[in-house]
């Protein structure tokens, strides 16, 4: 059975950097190219940035230089550090492969940018 736990969201003041965690089980991970997606209420599911099984990575562009996605196969855990955060940054944050995400998905983690 697949899981995906993701964690590390909170309230961040703008200009301020998270890092989110997403521990995976019941895939085989490193074979896997890992993504991290967001969600706004009423708004479709974007890609924010993936990773691929040899470390590759892509970003969509209004993240771009300020969000790093990392991944630890022996730890079936993909990361993704977030500076210079702004307010449009605030969602909540989901990790699944890609690019066909498994239908199973986690609980996400919310990430909130104000002052």
């Amino acid at each position: 059975q697949v899981q995906l736990v993701e964690s590390g969201g909170g309230l961040v003041q703008p200009g301020g950097s998270l890092r989110l965690s997403c521990a995976a089980s019941g895939i085989i991970f490193s074979i896997n190219t890992m993504a991290w997606y967001r969600q706004a209420p009423g708004k479709q599911r974007e890609l924010v940035a993936f990773i691929t099984r040899d470390g590759s990575t892509n970003y969509a562009g209004s993240v771009k230089g300020r969000f790093t996605i990392s991944r630890d196969n022996a730890k079936n855990t993909v990361y993704l550090q977030m500076n210079s955060l702004k307010p449009e940054d605030t969602t909540v944050y989901y990790c699944n492969t890609y690019p066909r995400p498994n239908t199973y998905w986690g609980q996400g983690t919310q990430v909130t940018v104000s002052s």
